[in-house]
Order: C-alpha cells, then structure tokens, then sequence
C-alpha cells in the first residue's frame, strides 16, 4: 500500500499561527520596527540634503562643508542604527525559530503510531529536514529583509509626498505593471512550492525504501523496477521545480523593468515641472534620489518575497502534521471518540490497580471493504498470558495492535476498564464487560499519555537512540533511580555495557538481542498493566530467546501478557493459547485443553515437534463452558 502524504495546512491557519508567533514577543517586535524605522529615517535625510545643496550650488549660496558634515553624521548614525536593527530582528527571529520547531515536534510525537506508518518515512522525513532548514533561512534572513524593506518603502514613499505631491507621481508609473505581476505570481507560487515540498517527500520516501530494504530489492531481483521508481520521482520533482522557476523567470524580468521606469519617469516629469516652476531643482533632485532609494528596499522586498513563499510552504506542511490524524474516530482532531461533553476523554477508573482489556465484536481493514479481522471477541483475564498463534497473514499483529490501541477497530470496541466494575443502575452486571461494562472506556480514545500507562507494545524492531543506556531507558519514567534503572536491567539478565556508557550512532554497538533486552527493561520501568508482545523474540536465536522469556517470568507477574509468537514454547507456558486463522479466533483454551481438542493448534504443535497431526479427540471440548476451543469462527 502506498504511503500517505500527510496533511498541509491552510494559508489562513498559516497567517493565523504566524501572527500569534509574532504578538507573544511583543517588545522584541516592537524594538525591531523602531530601530528599523529610524534606520531608514536617517537615510531619508541625506537626498533631502543633497537636494538643498544642489539647489544653493545653483544660486551660488551652498554651504558644502556643513551639508557634507551633515550627510556624513547621519551616514554613521545609520550605519549604527541598522547594525542594532539587524541584530534585534535576529535575536527575535531565532525566538521563533525556535518555538516553531518545538512545535513541531510537540506536533510530530503526538501523532498516532498508525498516521506515522501510514505517512511513511520520506513525507516525516522531508518535513524534518528540508522543510525545517527553508523555514530556518526564512525565519533568519528573509523576515528581517522583508520587514526593513517594508518600513523603507513607507518610510520613503511618505518623504516623497512630502518633499512634493506633483514630483512624487511619477513614481507610480511602474505600479500597475508590479501589481500585475504579483497577483500572476503569488497564488501560483504558493501551490508550485507545495507540489516542490511534496515531490520532494515522494523522493526521498522512494530512495529510504531502496536503502532500507536492500536486502529484498537484491534478492527478488527488484533493483530495476526501483531505478524506475527512482528515475520517476526524480522526474517528477525536476518537473515541479522547473514550473517555479519558470514563474520566476516571468516575475524577475518584470520587476526589473519596473525599477528603471520611475527613475526615468522622474527625471523627465521633475524636469517639465521645474521649466513650468512648478517644483525647485531641490524637490526634483530630491525626488530622484528618493525614487532611486526607493527601488532598492522594493528589490529586497520582492526577492525576499520569493524566500517567504518557500518558507510559508514549508510552515503549512510543518503545521499540517498537527492535523493528522488515525483513521477512525478518536485522536482526529475532534477529539477522543469516547469525550465527554468538555471534549475530555474520561479517566479510567482503578479497581484495586486491576485492570480488563476486552474486544467485542472487533472488526478492521487497511483499505475500505477488506476486513483482515471479522467479529473478534476476546476477554483478557487480569494478570493472564495468552499466547496468539497463527498461519503468517492470519491477523495476529492486527490484533496486536488493536488490543495495544495504537488502531481504532472500524466496527466494535476495545475497551479498558476496572476488572470488577461496581453495579450501578442501569448497566449490566457483574460479569459485563466491554464496551457496556461500568467504568470501561475505548482504548483508542485515551489520550496518548494515558494510553501507554495501560498497555504498551513491544515489536522486534527496535531503536536504540544515540544516549547513555540510563537515557535509553528513562525515557520511558524520567523520575526513575539508579536502583529501578539496575533492577530492570537485572531482570531482563542484561549483559551489556553499564548503564553509563553511550550507545547507538556512534557509541557501543549492542547486538539485537540486547536491544531488545533494553526495550524489554524500558517497558518494566513504563509498567503498563497490558503488555503485547509482538514476535518480540523472533530476531534473536533460539537460546537467547529461551533464557530471556523465562528472565521476564517473575517481572511480569501480575500483568496480563498478550504474547504473538511463531515459537510455539512461548504457547505451552501461557495460561491461555487464541488460534487466529482467518481474521478470526477459531480456537482457545489452555496448550492442554488444544492438544486435547486435535484442532489446528494440535496440528501446529505436531508439526513444530516434527510429529503427525494428533487424530481426533473421542472427548470433545475440554472446557464446555467457553474456555476450551470454539465451536464455530469467531466465537471465544
């Protein structure tokens, strides 16, 4: 299936958020624009001396080494003025960098599992990188041109008004001719360097496949279909920046002929009105050098603008990640599926810290119309381990994952709640549980923190990120001791570097087993009341695995354990064993009760001793009263 581009958000909520960026540094904003402002006006003082000298050279009256003083005085203060600008606008600029992307990975940690996988690597990734690095250069360089352009030309249009109205017209000749480019350009090059970012998300998607899956790609013989794919998106992104540039090749030229034209304009309308005294050799030298300013803060402005339209792209893919949501309902945006009237998803009410995870009628698919579980019922017995065993494709991580509540199931519920709930009026009895039970709540619509103080999952992949393996595994309690840290290392039998050595990237290399012993130890510290296993041991060899689960036995007492595993020892020490086949649990009992029953799970266990299938059991279901294997498809 191919992976989903994640949502970009839209210019309104781009303004809107950038605006409230801004008004929470109000003094630093308002520092920035003073300092700019009288920046620019002690450069609007020297034409109008240059003007005045001009015009006393002409009737024999100039005082040229006061005016030269003058104009070198306000030069400095200038030059000073725009040294402490400049420097206030970087200051401010690096503030909202920095709470942008603070943001935005707030915004990238609470999304849902499910939205990430569906997203793929290359879309995050893009964001992360490319996305971050435009806005970074927008943020730092292109806000401040923009904004010291802006007070220029105000400031500059403002001295020409009042050095004279007649003489300040013709400077309003390249006004239609600007006004027209821009609106061609602006709503094109907005949606040009969206399909650039997203071209770009395409791409590096493609090429982190190929490298992260080179091994398959060689062995099926893949890598020329990938060169296509390759070649494809490489094409497709030249195709998306050749359309932006060509925009620019149409703006550029334009706004270049409309600087020359008022200069010109000036000079020649300055000239018929001074021969009709209708404005002094001062006010049309004045107004020629005010105009020929002018152009020089509109040229940053324009060429900046094109920055500020690459980063305004890049902020609404960064805000759209904020937007995403899982399939379903719950944690979409609206809020959790199971919110009360103020929008807040209901705490889940402790029974003497015991807690029941339990699905009914549980039905989900990866694509519309494609149920890959049909009708799941399973309830979870505090403190049980139960062993999901299958065919490969059967459903068994789907389950896994809907019971972790990292997916919402399309049809059904899974729930948590206390494992006793009180009766009250109106609910069901002792013995309800579910979606119906008092006090159990969807799963999928706790909010994230909540979640995984329930039930965690642990997969056979995992990271080991570049820290101490204190780091690596405190994140998971950050208020945990020196003693927690060596007493989780202690029951998952660590033998790796000590806790203070620095792992990952760059650090000591741990071997997948003891990775997956460090996860092992980061989910004791979490302690979830829930754990799902997901062929957590399948990467390590057969020994290591052995000695590690039979580690985990004491330390996961008292936690329910939802085990999926292809080894079928971890079945014979669980309490209970589900077969999935189908989408459906078609058996469950004890490893006894499913040797007894000669039903698929016989088969398998048959087969994993390198024995015949066991024949038919004269005595039927060892447990009538549901426990044993099910009578028909679905039923538990």
């Amino acid at each position: 299936m191919s992976a989903e581009i994640l949502p970009v958000a839209t210019p309104r909520r781009v303004r809107a958020y950038a605006r409230r960026l801004l008004l929470r540094h109000p003094r630093a904003l308002l520092t920035a624009l003073a300092l700019h402002g009288l920046a620019a006006v002690a450069g609007l003082v020297t034409p109008r001396l240059l003007g005045g000298l001009v015009e006393g050279v002409s009737r024999g009256e100039a005082g040229i080494d006061t005016a030269g003083a003058a104009i070198a005085a306000f030069v400095i203060v200038q030059g000073v003025l725009v040294r402490y600008a400049y420097l206030a606008s970087a200051r401010l600029g690096e503030r909202v960098l920095a709470e942008l992307r603070e943001g935005f990975v707030n915004r990238v940690l609470a999304l849902p599992l499910s939205t990430v996988e569906r997203a793929g690597t290359g879309d995050l990734v893009s964001r992360s990188s490319r996305d971050v690095d435009t806005l970074a250069t927008s943020v730092r360089y292109a806000a401040p041109e923009v904004l010291v352009g802006l007070v220029a030309v105000v400031l500059t249009a403002g001295a020409l008004l009042l050095n004279g109205p007649l003489v300040a017209l013709p400077c309003l000749v390249s006004v239609p001719l600007v006004w027209g480019v821009m609106k061609w350009y602006l709503p094109r090059a907005h949606a040009g360097y969206l399909r650039e970012d997203a071209s770009w998300a395409v791409l590096t998607d493609g090429l982190a496949e190929t490298v992260q899956g080179a091994r398959t790609v060689e062995a099926l013989r893949l890598a020329e279909r990938r060169h296509r794919r390759t070649d494809a998106d490489i094409a497709a992104s030249y195709a998306a920046e050749r359309y932006t540039l060509r925009l620019r090749t149409v703006m550029f030229p334009v706004v270049e002929l409309s600087y020359v034209l008022p200069v010109a304009a000036t000079l020649v309308v300055g000239g018929f009105l001074y021969m009709h005294d209708m404005a002094s050799l001062a006010q049309v030298t004045a107004a020629t050098l005010y105009t020929q300013q002018l152009m020089g803060p509109l040229d940053m402005l324009l060429a900046w603008l094109d920055e500020l339209q690459l980063g305004g792209a890049s902020l609404a893919r960064l805000l759209g990640v904020g937007e995403a949501g899982p399939d379903g309902t719950g944690r979409d945006g609206t809020g959790p599926q199971n919110a009360g009237p103020d929008g807040a998803a209901p705490a889940v009410a402790a029974a003497n810290g015991r807690q029941r995870l339990a699905a009914r009628d549980v039905r989900y698919a990866y694509r519309p119309g494609r149920d890959v579980l049909h009708g799941v019922d399973l309830e979870l017995r505090p403190g049980e381990r139960l062993a999901v065993v299958g065919p490969s494709g059967a459903g068994k991580s789907t389950l896994g994952r809907l019971l972790a509540g990292i997916d919402a199931p399309r049809t059904g519920a899974v729930t948590v709640g206390p494992a006793d709930p009180p009766e009250t009026p109106g609910t069901a009895g002792p013995g309800a549980t579910g979606a119906g039970a008092a006090g159990a709540v969807p799963l999928a619509g706790l909010p994230l923190d909540e979640l995984r103080g329930h039930v965690a999952l642990l997969t056979q992949e995992q990271h080991v990120f570049r820290a101490t393996v204190r780091e690596n595994l405190v994140m998971a309690r950050p208020d945990a001791t020196d003693a927690d840290v060596e007493a989780a290392l202690r029951a998952v039998d660590w033998d790796g570097p000590d806790p203070g050595a620095r792992v990952g990237s760059g650090g000591e290399t741990l071997t997948p087993a003891q990775a997956q012993q460090l996860a092992l130890a980061r989910l004791i510290l979490a302690d979830p009341h829930t754990l799902v296993l997901d062929e957590a041991t399948s990467l390590l060899d057969p020994r290591a695995a052995r000695r590690l689960e039979r580690s985990l036995a004491a330390v996961l007492d008292g936690r329910t354990v939802v085990a999926i595993a292809h080894r079928l020892h971890t079945a014979h020490d669980a309490d209970r064993v589900a077969v999935v086949e189908g989408g459906r649990i078609t058996e469950l009992g004890t490893h006894e009760q499913l040797i007894a029953a000669n039903g698929s799970y016989a088969a398998l266990w048959s087969t994993w001793h390198g024995g015949k299938p066991a024949g038919p059991d004269p005595t039927g279901p060892a447990d009538p009263a549901g426990h044993g294997p099910a009578g028909g498809a679905g039923a538990v």
